[in-house]
């Protein structure tokens, strides 16, 4: 699967976001070692903590049915640039090591990061 199609991928799950507080919709999709592709959207809570993101269902969702090898992750929201990853995402992205990590928008601006790039100095297993 080329990034372009894990994005649509991301683009097609975003439109399942539940998000009527923020309005602020994103998708995303993780790309696994197998082949297997795994979508996501943000889902929130009138309790905001209690939400989550769209990277970070992805991940579950994959993680959920055995997969833990994942090779690429996507995020796409309505954004001037490239839809970045929150810092509880960065941090989930990193326990998984994605080393790939593509965002972007639906005006097709993309910017590519490896997971160094996105949380350098992450605290890993390496530091317990």
């Amino acid at each position: 699967m080329t990034d372009e199609e894990l994005v649509q991928k991301a683009i097609e799950y975003r439109k399942n976001s539940y998000s009527p507080y923020s309005h602020f919709a994103v998708g995303a999709a993780v790309l696994t070692k197998s082949g297997k592709v795994f979508g996501g959207c943000n889902i929130e809570n009138a309790s905001y903590p209690v939400g989550i993101c769209a990277e970070r269902t992805a991940i579950s969702k994959a993680v959920s049915e055995g997969e833990r090898d994942i090779v690429a992750l996507a995020v796409v929201g309505d954004t001037p640039g490239p839809c970045s990853p929150c810092g509880m995402c960065r941090q989930f992205i990193s326990e998984f090591k994605i080393p790939k990590i593509i965002m972007a928008n639906l005006k097709d601006v993309r910017k590519t990061v490896t997971l160094e790039e996105l949380l350098p100095f992450g605290f890993t297993d390496s530091d317990m």
